[in-house]
């Protein structure tokens, strides 16, 4: 099945794991949980399996982990 078949264009339901995810309820794409912009599925490589939770990109991944506190907030 391709993104456009079956799934139209919703929101899938998606459980991060390990290197990998289980899709729960098919869907054409996630939300990236700091910039709010939808990720085609083909396209996720970026998510947290503690907070679950999907990125756009590593910048948004690394945005989410300072916001949760297990960076520290560098300005220069």
């Amino acid at each position: 099945m391709n993104r456009f078949e079956g799934s139209g264009n919703r929101e899938a339901k998606i459980r991060y794991l390990d290197a990998d995810f289980q899709i729960l309820t098919p869907g054409s794409h996630v939300v990236c949980a700091m910039t709010g912009r939808p990720i085609l599925i083909d396209e996720l490589k970026y998510w947290s399996v503690a907070r679950q939770e999907a990125y756009v990109d590593a910048a948004a991944s690394l945005d989410a982990e300072k916001r949760a506190g297990a960076l520290p907030n560098q300005s220069r």
